[in-house]
């Protein structure tokens, strides 16, 4: 697969057993070697008080899990572009990851 483009749910899991967020969005992954790209675009727009809620998740910690529609999921650092669309690239657990971090599901 060199590429997918599709529909696909932004969640922010502050355990796992509690979802505290969710956002659809479309996303436009390319695949280049071993690394891929994702830019993404909330679907639909979300609302001042989703949006602040979004950015105040990103200021958090912008450990994001990408669920597909075939309930295959994976972990996402998220960022804002200039132009307000979502970067996501993916990520990487440091060993020296504190015991208190969080846990994806």
């Amino acid at each position: 697969m060199d590429s997918y483009e599709g529909f696909a749910m932004l969640e922010w899991w502050a355990n796992p057993s509690t979802c505290l967020a969710r956002f659809g969005m479309c996303v436009a992954v390319r695949v280049t070697g071993d690394a891929w790209t994702c830019d993404a675009t909330l679907e639909p727009a979300l609302s001042a008080e989703d949006r602040e809620s979004l950015d105040f998740l990103m200021a958090l910690d912008p450990l994001f899990t990408l669920s597909f529609d075939s309930d295959s999921m994976l972990p996402v650092n998220v960022a804002e572009a200039d132009d307000g669309r979502l970067t996501l690239t993916a990520y990487q657990r440091e060993p020296a990851d504190p015991a208190g971090t969080r846990q994806l599901p």
